[in-house]
């Protein structure tokens, strides 16, 4: 049985990325591309402690848009900045934390 190096729990009990879920300041907003494309940034996410990838998917997945992770940074395609904070909030992420910029 694998043991956590943070934690001390055992790696299926693991409690490490909830903490982190709710310590994180995070902005959410939005930036004009080319021909007036808009994107929604999501930034301020630890990468060490919570799986960027997994949740840039889950993102893409339930907005049904193209996306990518830069710079530590998950940029979605559209405007999609109270359906995100909702949806961080619903993953564990505290709602007092999360930073939308209009």
């Amino acid at each position: 049985m694998e043991v956590c190096n943070k934690c001390g729990l055992p790696t299926d009990l693991c409690i490490c990325e909830d903490l982190a879920k709710e310590n994180q300041k995070i902005r959410v907003y939005t930036n004009t591309r080319r021909f007036k494309k808009i994107t929604t940034i999501i930034d301020g996410i630890d990468t060490k402690n919570v799986n960027i990838k997994e949740l840039s998917q889950k993102l893409k997945t339930k907005f049904a848009c193209g996306g990518t992770i830069k710079d530590g940074r998950i940029e979605l395609q559209g405007d999609h900045r109270e359906e995100v904070k909702k949806l961080l909030v619903s993953y564990g992420f505290s709602p007092d934390l999360i930073e939308l910029k209009m």
